[in-house]
């Protein structure tokens, strides 16, 4: 008790409820634009707190991190772009909501969806700390091995109506996510003697363009944000607060499920997303059809992302083993200021622990009712044209993909993103799927080496990946059961996309042959990967002939192909005239393009954007932007005498 008074003592000093708004302001902003993220927001902060003492430099800390994923359902309902990975399950059902003119309700769920999560979590956090060091102890490699598998296959086959198409689209992702140097033996994979490649396809990159350009595709195509502006009233946000209180059970257990995964180590927000989306599917009945706006859609993913930042804290605190990226950020903090995770945080340090159990409660109630006394004006951002919208969007994703590595790699890299995610959502296949093997690829066969290296072949005997493996052997099976009854024939006709399931095959076939002449340590896993991804579009073929399905090609829209010469476009005039004349002309040349005239507010938005870049990445996080070529030729032209 007494470290509880002494943890409230600090939380209520004026230097610590100050950090902590700041980080909640600071967190939303970083949540509501797409492309930045939470490491992102922590990286940019972390200086500012070498002057201040513990509480206060994590009350910045977690106030940031915290509410990420409360003010990334903005644009995940409002645009359909998920402001950050946490988001991207939102989109199904959140998105459809918007467009059904019933955003303010989709919001008021899913902000209230996401405090009454991060209370949950943080609670969990609370009763974790006086067992969660032996908890945590208890578990080896093998375990974690188990957990991302049975998340690997439970959310291929809960992602959109095929689950092969699922299953095909997570091997995908895997087999891209083993681009680079082998960590193990350091051999090249897939990188054709490109220094680029050598640490792998950029994550941030990639999700841009798999998830962003082809909405922005879309969103121009459809003319405006959504063909029924969005009204954010009092009314459909309260309307939206109580459908989250009448599912109660449903945000319990997807809280549970969000703390208890979270503290698994290096099981992502995505799996956490995806996983509590799929409860709601397979257990919450009623309302329309999910994908078509479902509130539980929205809830389920919404209660669990906010509530894996308690669990999160779990093995970060108690053995210094980060539970996510951004807690790898935040154990720098900890050593800025001389503290030490482990034992020492549940014992002489016990306060500040509580302390942060407190920052999460307090950040998920200041940020929720501060989403839901600002989102009325947001909500305006429906009813603009997308000829303002999309260049301002596309001006952010460009940039923010070219900061990466400073590289025009960058940006084909987005391009090539977007070209696959254009293919997979006219093709109806699952980019949440595709994005969950490209994360938990590298994870998993980590586990595997070191399962393996620890254990033998002992290892597959654990309880753990017995059950995991009984477990996705029950899915399956019970996927067979169906197909034999036709019970999804029946539901949702299926064509089978031919030459989808073609280039499958053949990017497999092309992958074991790339690997033929590495050691057995780099080419294992990428090609069991690739074998299992011929395999699967073998299955997908042999029941298209058996369903009789003719050939079925999507060519790509002409907006969809004029997103991706737009961002090529920007980065040339980036090359050419330097970052801030670039953007300055880049967006009204496109205003002016879409709306065929010059305006007051075109000009206006110019203005704004320009002044935005210049904050962001000029100011902020200032990066070694090109000159530009036209300057660099005027400042070496001969001065006439």
């Amino acid at each position: 008790m007494d470290a509880w008074i002494e943890a409230l003592v600090n939380v209520a000093q004026p230097t610590s409820l100050l950090m902590l708004v700041t980080g909640v302001a600071i967190g939303l902003v970083v949540g509501a634009v797409p492309g930045i993220g939470g490491i992102f927001g922590l990286v940019m902060v972390i200086p500012f707190t070498y002057q201040l003492d513990p509480y206060a430099a994590f009350a910045l800390l977690l106030g940031l991190s915290a509410v990420i994923t409360t003010s990334d359902t903005i644009p995940a309902v409002l645009i359909g772009v998920p402001g950050s990975v946490g988001a991207i399950a939102t989109v199904e059902d959140g998105h459809p909501l918007a467009r059904q003119g019933q955003a303010a309700r989709a919001l008021g769920a899913a902000y209230s969806a996401s405090m009454l999560g991060g209370i949950f979590g943080a609670l969990v956090l609370a009763l974790a700390i006086p067992v969660m060091r032996p908890v945590i102890l208890s578990l080896q490699t093998p375990d974690f091995l188990a957990v991302a598998l049975v998340g690997l296959v439970f959310v291929s086959f809960i992602s959109g109506r095929d689950p092969l198409k699922g299953l095909s689209a997570l091997l995908l992702g895997m087999l891209l996510s083993y681009v680079g140097l082998d960590p193990h033996s350091g051999a090249e994979r897939f990188t054709f003697d490109q220094v680029y490649l050598w640490g792998g396809i950029p994550l941030t990159i990639l999700f841009l363009g798999l998830f962003a350009l082809p909405e922005m595709a879309a969103l121009m195509q459809r003319g405006r944000v959504s063909l029924h502006p969005a009204r954010i009233d009092a009314q459909g946000l309260w309307t939206g607060i109580g459908e989250t209180l009448a599912h109660w059970r449903l945000v319990v257990a997807c809280s549970s499920l969000g703390a208890l995964i979270g503290a698994i180590p290096g099981v992502g927000v995505t799996v956490i997303d995806w996983v509590a989306y799929g409860v709601a599917r397979r257990f919450q009945r009623g309302g329309p059809a999910y994908g078509d706006g479902n509130i539980a859609g929205v809830i389920a993913p919404e209660s669990a992302n906010n509530a894996k930042e308690g669990g999160y804290l779990i093995p970060t605190l108690a053995l210094g083993l980060p539970g996510s990226a951004t807690m790898t950020i935040l154990l720098a903090a900890f050593t800025i200021h001389g503290l030490v995770p482990g034992p020492e945080m549940l014992g002489k340090n016990l306060p500040l622990t509580y302390a942060m159990v407190m920052f999460l409660v307090l950040a998920n109630i200041l940020g929720a009712g501060t989403c839901l006394l600002v989102t009325r004006h947001l909500a305006a951002l429906t009813t603009v044209p997308a000829s303002r919208v999309v260049p301002v969007a596309l001006v952010l994703i460009t940039l923010g993909a070219f900061q990466t590595n400073g590289r025009f790699a960058d940006i084909v890299v987005l391009c090539g993103a977007g070209a696959l995610g254009l293919a997979m959502k006219s093709g109806g296949w699952s980019r949440a799927a595709f994005s969950l093997g490209f994360v938990l690829g590298p994870t998993i066969e980590r586990y595997a080496f070191l399962s393996y290296k620890l254990h033998g072949p002992e290892m597959f005997l654990r309880p753990s990946l017995m059950g995991a493996g009984v477990v996705i052997l029950a899915i399956m099976l019970a996927w067979i059961w169906q197909q034999g009854r036709g019970e999804q024939t029946a539901k949702a006709p299926l064509p089978m996309a031919w030459a989808g399931f073609a280039a499958l095959f053949a990017l497999g076939a092309s992958a074991l042959a790339l690997l033929s002449g590495l050691n057995a340590t780099a080419r294992s896993f990428p090609a069991l990967t690739a074998a299992c991804l011929m395999a699967v579009a073998v299955l997908g073929a042999l029941r298209g002939l058996r369903a009789k399905a003719g050939l079925q090609l999507s060519w790509p829209s002409p907006m969809a192909l004029a997103m991706l010469a737009l961002c090529l476009g920007l980065t040339g005039l980036v090359y050419l005239f330097g970052l801030l004349a670039a953007v300055a002309v880049f967006a009204l040349a496109t205003i002016t393009g879409a709306e065929r005239r010059i305006t007051p507010s075109a000009l206006g938005v110019t203005l704004v954007l320009s002044g935005v870049v210049v904050l962001l990445f000029k100011t902020i996080t200032p990066a070694d932007w090109p000159d530009g070529l036209a300057w660099h030729l005027w400042v070496s032209a001969p001065v006439p005498d």
